[in-house]
């Protein structure tokens, strides 16, 4: 098995293509099902409808790990409900709804230090132990610089944490301290599966929450992981992120109403797979790849209606396979390849057989920009068009120092700029 991955990881892009159905099925881990121990109402297990219960059930699984089965019912999410390897987290299907709780925050008013694990704040009222925080201030408020943890008790205005702080927040820098935190959460994880549920983030209630800290499910420094089945909708924050991983998929989700990104694969992430996906009305991108996402495959998935690009793909992320997707009217590009440096480009990708129609609702868009300088990109048998809305206004946008690109059997029609422009 060792030696196939290791064949598979240097072959031309071309190869890639040719063997990727054979390489999918060779990296799916099967899940295993052991100890079943179900949850939510009289006739389960365990009882109650909240994190606390689910993840009771999760503590109580043998260590080589089993299933939890959540009944039909709302939970209540005042922290994320933490999943552990080997571990099967199943729901009931529609019915079975995850909701993060009621939303609150208030200001540091002293100084929370790097490997602190204490906040003093200017209101404690809303929060409480067992309860998620993130903390950041005004110079250090996104991605890695964001602290996350859990509340473990309170003295009057002081909150104690159990993860040590990962930067200096100052309170006369805005310094800010939220509940906000994730659905699911799978971290430092192996062989997890998340199947047939609801998560409702409760959006409008909620603060943002980092994508590179929580999402609606957060899978973080782990492998072997599968989403399954997922709908996500209203997080305030990402979808579905993952960071830092190796083969994980996400297949047969809806993902919609995002405060940020609906799906967002990064930080070294090879071997994603992203199937059957419905991902639309999100704020940002239906899917931001973010750094060094390699040897994936995002296939059979609509990105549509959202607010900015349909995929937004950069920073290293090469030899990806993107097929039969449908990608349309969203906020301004279908697909857009970011501007990197010629080091940094997403080399390597192939777009095959996707229909790309009707983006740029915002104003305008292409179906196609290309803002990088890519090697071996290659755009062939899609389907590019506007049809008379006018708002995708070429089919492929190059820069003029983008490498040549292999552009054929597509069929590019109805823009009012052209088939191919190069500026």
């Amino acid at each position: 098995m060792k030696k196939l991955i290791f064949i598979l990881l240097v072959l031309s892009n071309a190869a890639y293509a040719q063997y990727e159905e054979f390489k999918i099925d060779a990296l799916v881990t099967p899940q295993r099902t052991g100890t079943i121990i179900t949850v939510g109402g009289e006739q389960a297990d365990i009882h109650g409808f909240s994190n606390e219960s689910i993840q009771l059930a999760v503590d109580a699984l043998p260590v080589e790990g089993g299933t939890v089965k959540l009944r039909a019912g709302t939970f209540e999410l005042k922290d994320a409900v933490r999943l552990r390897s080997n571990v099967n987290l199943i729901g009931s299907g529609p019915t079975t709804i995850l909701k993060r709780a009621e939303g609150f925050k208030s200001r540091l008013i002293d100084d929370a230090d790097y490997a602190e694990l204490k906040l003093m704040v200017e209101d404690a009222s809303g929060f409480e132990p067992g309860m998620s925080v993130q903390i950041w201030d005004e110079p250090q408020s996104s991605c890695w610089n964001v602290s996350a943890g859990t509340i473990t008790d309170i003295q009057e205005n002081v909150l104690y944490i159990d993860n040590y702080l990962i930067r200096d927040y100052r309170a006369d820098k805005d310094g800010w301290v939220s509940n906000a935190g994730s659905g699911v959460l799978v971290k430092d994880a192996e062989n997890v599966l998340v199947s047939n549920l609801v998560i409702d983030g409760n959006k409008e209630h909620n603060e943002r929450t980092d994508g590179c800290n929580g999402g609606g499910v957060a899978i973080i420094k782990s492998k072997n992981v599968t989403v399954d089945n997922v709908h996500v909708k209203d997080f305030n924050g990402e979808g579905i992120t993952w960071q830092i991983t190796e083969n994980v998929l996400v297949q047969n989700c809806e993902i919609e109403g995002s405060g940020n990104i609906g799906l967002h694969p990064g930080t070294g992430s090879p071997k994603s797979r992203i199937l059957n996906n419905n991902v639309h009305h999100n704020t940002v991108d239906g899917m931001f790849i973010c750094w060094r996402v390699h040897h994936s495959l995002v296939k059979n998935n609509q990105f549509h209606h959202n607010g900015r690009h349909g995929i937004c793909t950069g920073h290293k992320d090469t030899d990806v396979v993107f097929e039969d997707n449908h990608i349309f009217e969203n906020g301004s590009d279908g697909i857009n390849l970011r501007d990197e440096n010629s080091r940094n480009s997403p080399h390597g990708n192939t777009f095959k057989n996707n229909l790309v129609e009707n983006n740029g609702q915002n104003g305008e868009g292409y179906g196609f920009a290309v803002h990088s300088t890519p090697e071996d990109l290659v755009i062939k048998d899609n389907t590019i068009r506007d049809t008379g809305k006018g708002t995708q206004i070429a089919g492929v946008f190059l820069r003029e120092v983008v490498p040549k690109v292999t552009l054929e059997g597509n069929t590019i029609s109805g823009h009012p700029e052209g088939k191919v422009i190069v500026k």
